[in-house]
This record gives structure tokens, sequence and C-alpha cells, in this order.
């Protein structure tokens, strides 16, 4: 079996290798979308990702959560159901001795369910395509946000900002679609 890997675009894990374990569904992240979301949120947040809280849903390789953590920013809380990829993240995390960085084994949409004690600046949402679900995983998502949280969200086709959304940046590189959505405050 031939092993595949991408790498953490920039920061502090600049150039790490990470290895993307053979599951199903899981597509990690390509370079150049992730390189295009934190040249968004560098313009959104000044260039300061210091106080910072991430949730990544779906976490998958840990692209886009160790991509957040390489950034600098204060916690990343990844959530991931599937064995072989646990075993990843923690390995990676382990090495680049990432302390505030955390792995939640369990699934993304009972974690959204239980809610959560803490608020996050930004939530990353990349599940699996294909999900009749996920219109109420974005709105559940926007439960655990900051007021000035955002949500990223992948998926195969373009999504339409759904009531109490309005979408802030959009792409697209190949079959993955990618937006950027800011909750409005009632």
């Amino acid at each position: 079996m031939v092993k595949k890997y991408i790498r953490i675009v920039a920061g502090q894990y600049r150039r790490t290798r990470i290895e993307v374990p053979d599951a199903p569904g899981l597509r990690p992240t390509p370079d150049r979308v992730r390189e295009t979301l934190f040249n968004w949120l560098s313009h959104l947040w000044d260039n300061d990702f210091a106080q910072k809280q991430v949730l990544d849903l779906f976490a998958g390789s840990g692209a886009l959560g160790f991509e957040a953590a390489s950034r600098g920013v204060a916690h990343v809380l990844m959530v991931e159901s599937n064995p072989t990829a646990l075993r990843e993240l923690r390995s990676l995390r382990d090495r680049l001795k990432a302390s505030h960085v955390r792995i939640h084994s369990g699934d993304a949409r009972t974690v959204l369910a239980r809610g959560a004690a803490a608020r996050f600046d930004l939530i990353l949402l990349d599940p699996p395509f294909g999900q009749a679900w996920f219109p109420d995983l974005l709105n559940q998502a926007g439960e655990l946000l900051t007021d000035e949280g955002l949500i990223y969200a992948e998926n195969d086709c373009q999504i339409n900002a759904p009531d109490g959304y309005v979408a802030l940046r959009y792409g697209r590189a190949g079959g993955v679609h990618y937006h950027l959505f800011h909750r409005t405050v009632t």
C-alpha cells in the first residue's frame, strides 16, 4: 500500500508531513484551499490568531486543525470517530508536542447535539460529502460559536447561507466547494 502525505502550509509546523490514513470518505483539504482559508482568516482577524479557539469536527487527517495550531491559535479541539485516523492524529500531536491540541474520540454529530461549555471562534466542518444531515449540522454548529465566530464548511456543491448566517467568502477547487460563514447575532 502506498502511503499518502500532505504538508502543513505555514506557521510553526510549516512543511510538517501529515500521513493521510486510508479511511473511507477521507479527503484531506488540499494545500491551496487551506492556504486560501487562512489568508481569509488572517485578513478578518488582522493576523491575530493568539486567542482563538478552534473546533475541528470530522478532523480526518487533521490538515485543517493542525494548520490552525501551526498558525498560533490558543486551542484546537479535534473530533474524529475513525480509529485509524485517531491514532494518526494523536501520533502527530505528540510528535509536534502540540499541547494546545486536544483530540476527542467520538461522532461529531453527537458532540454537537450535546453542546459544549466552550465557545469557538472558528468551527471547521469538512464532513463526508453527500450527507443529508449537513444543513442541520451547520445550524447546530452555530450554537457553539462566539458572537464573532466563523464556520468554515466544505461540500461537494455550493451551499446557500442558511437562515441566520451570512456567507463571507466562497471558493472552489475541483470538486470541493468551500465557504466561510458568519452567524448573524440577533
